[in-house]
């Protein structure tokens, strides 16, 4: 007889359905979003970190007005633009350590950038050239997730994996704030609280998804309270202030790390620019919402604290104004090269090893190839 057949023997009994798992009250965010620059808060900030988050940020405008101009030239097929978030793309590249993974979508090409990812490689999926464009395990940044959220689980399944491993590993996940509608999301924040995944999910609140505005996708009182939700901590933070964003993030980043879980991270920002360069974003906002942005606008906000603080000079902005022009130059000069591609990619990294159909056709596609390499040779002689 064991000791649970016992008569009186240990029965482990859960707890009511109805009492809570954990205490809801530190879960919350506050009532406004963090901000930092133009507050008291930012005296205490790293000089040499609002040095380097405005290099970015300054460099990410550029590469967001480049990328932009390339689409109207014909190089790119579709930009989706971070102009007005540049705070928060750059601040999730560099809130992480090298042996972390950034898991973007579409529109976070900036962030790929920033870590480190060669810019002509992070437009070549938009380029319509082939697949990822860059080798994901070369910058630990996972491809460019075109289906909105299919990224999170993918995220909270490496930070997991990971941690089983015994490897010092987190991951943050980039998605907007049309993508926490999606299934996606709210499966993976469940998984990640479940399993206490090293994870960071940050929501860039950028006001639409496409033409939807907020307001018509949920009637929370912002998203970082769906957090309470799945277990885990919500934040809410200025989007437009790198240094908020930077800080949130940072400490969200080493909560993961030292085994606190995860945190849903809403940052405020707004889309200047169109959804994409075949949207037409005067048919659903006025333009004068557009200009009380441009008010709060990231660089301005940077700008303003270093030169007040005395940390930066003209010749400071004008030297990273330089360097943001080059960057561009030398993107510009690249894109307009047309690139060597070869048919036989197609059937190159669909499997690791290539199926009886996927040999079928690409036989079928080199044999067509050959006929009229072969048509052309007998048309010359």
């Amino acid at each position: 007889m064991t000791v649970m057949e016992q008569r009186g023997g240990y029965r482990p009994t859960p707890p009511p359905a109805w009492q809570p798992r954990t205490d809801p009250a530190p879960l919350l965010p506050d009532a406004e979003p963090y901000r930092v620059l133009g507050t008291p808060a930012a005296a205490k900030a790293d000089p040499e970190l609002l040095r380097r988050l405005y290099a970015h940020v300054v460099r990410g405008r550029r590469y967001n007005a480049q990328a932009t101009a390339l689409t109207k030239q014909g190089r790119l097929a579709v930009y989706p633009s971070t102009t007005g978030q540049e705070a928060s793309e750059v601040a999730a590249a560099l809130a992480l350590q090298e042996r972390d993974w950034l898991f973007p979508s579409y529109r976070d090409t900036l962030a790929a950038v920033v870590r480190g990812v060669d810019p002509v490689q992070a437009l070549t999926l938009l380029r319509g050239d082939r697949h990822t464009g860059y080798d994901p395990y070369e910058h630990r940044v996972a491809p460019l997730c075109t289906p909105l959220a299919t990224q999170l689980p993918h995220a909270v399944g490496l930070a997991h994996a990971a941690r089983l491993k015994g490897d010092d590993v987190v991951a943050l996940a980039m998605v907007g704030d049309g993508g926490t509608s999606e299934g996606d999301f709210h499966e993976a924040l469940n998984f990640a609280a479940v399993w206490q995944a090293p994870v960071v999910f940050l929501v860039q609140n950028n006001g639409f998804a496409i033409s939807v505005p907020l307001a018509k996708q949920t009637a929370a009182p912002s998203l970082a309270h769906k957090a309470v939700g799945y277990g885990m901590p919500g934040r809410l933070v200025d989007g437009n202030d790198a240094a908020a964003v930077h800080e949130v993030l940072g400490e969200a980043v080493d909560r993961a790390r030292q085994g606190g879980g995860p945190t849903l991270i809403e940052a405020i920002t707004y889309r200047i620019d169109a959804h994409t360069n075949a949207d037409d974003a005067t048919r659903y906002r006025a333009a004068d919402e557009v200009e009380t942005w441009r008010a709060h606008d990231p660089v301005v906000l940077l700008e303003r604290e270093l030169t007040e603080r005395g940390l930066l000079d003209e010749d400071g902005i004008r030297a990273v104004r330089d360097d943001a022009e080059a960057m561009a130059a030398d993107l510009r000069e690249r894109m307009n090269q047309d690139p060597v591609l070869d048919p036989m990619d197609l059937f190159a990294h669909v499997y690791a090893e290539p199926t009886p159909q996927l040999r079928e056709q690409r036989d079928l596609l080199r044999a067509e190839l050959a006929a009229e390499h072969d048509d052309r040779e007998g048309t010359h002689r």
